[in-house]
């Protein structure tokens, strides 16, 4: 049993941890931001790595960087708005000088996995309209073989318990996202299933494999993807290309 003086240094070593991953986050999202250059056109990521990198952006647009954004999330959209980076669709550009987004595991060829925010089939509609695609993340996502966190999958709300149990069939224990209690809504107005696959020895046969699924909108592997990866621990910062 841990006693009180136990359990504070615990909480200590947690709450220093938590610090720790903040930090390299804010490291590595600011070392990415250095890769835009002016007049690119650039994918704005999602999540709390990216966050630094449209801060840091918004900083040099406010000092006269000229950057156009194409924002993964409703959510990255309202951000960049919020902090003064202009704004393109698809309607407006065919392609992207650079995308910038982070992850929620990266393995040593830089495949990864996506989704954990919910916002995969937008973030993989950008990364592959541009000519490089940085990922940036903090070191604790970095890992061996993907497959540890569970693999999101976008999926159409009708029959999706169908959709489930194909997709169970593929080797995975799929489970419906939910927040507060009814089902997560991606901003494309689908459901997402976090399943549960292993190790993932194979990311591209099992990506294949479940957006034959009917039903299946899109899958949180990108494989072949990143061009690069910018990681930091907190101290460092490194520059990363696939092995």
């Amino acid at each position: 049993m841990m006693d009180d003086g136990g359990r504070e240094r615990a909480d200590n070593d947690s709450s220093k941890k938590i610090r720790d991953v903040a930090r390299a986050k804010e490291l590595a999202g600011k070392r990415a931001a250095e890769f835009v250059e002016d007049g690119m056109t650039v994918g704005l990521g999602t999540g709390s790595t990216a966050y630094w990198v449209i801060q840091s952006l918004a900083s040099r647009v406010s000092q006269g960087l000229r950057l156009r954004g194409l924002p993964t999330s409703e959510q990255t959209a309202q951000l960049a708005r919020k902090v003064g980076i202009p704004l393109v669709t698809f309607a407006d550009v065919h392609s992207l000088d650079l995308d910038i987004d982070g992850a929620d595991e990266m393995d040593d060829h830089l495949q990864l996995i996506k989704g954990g925010g919910g916002a995969l089939m937008r973030e993989k509609l950008v990364a592959v309209a541009a000519r490089k695609f940085i990922v940036v993340v903090d070191s604790s996502k970095r890992v061996s073989v993907l497959g540890k966190f569970p693999l999101p999958v976008e999926v159409v709300p009708f029959a999706w318990q169908t959709t489930a149990r194909r997709v169970e069939h593929c080797g995975c224990r799929p489970h419906l996202r939910e927040q507060d209690g009814t089902p997560f809504v991606t901003d494309n107005g689908n459901y997402v299933l976090d399943c549960f696959c292993g190790d993932i020895a194979d990311p591209m046969g099992l990506h294949q494999q479940l957006k034959l699924l009917p039903g299946v909108v899109e899958t949180g592997l990108f494989v072949n993807m990143a061009t690069e990866a910018v990681v930091s621990d907190g101290i460092k910062v490194e520059v990363l290309l696939p092995q």
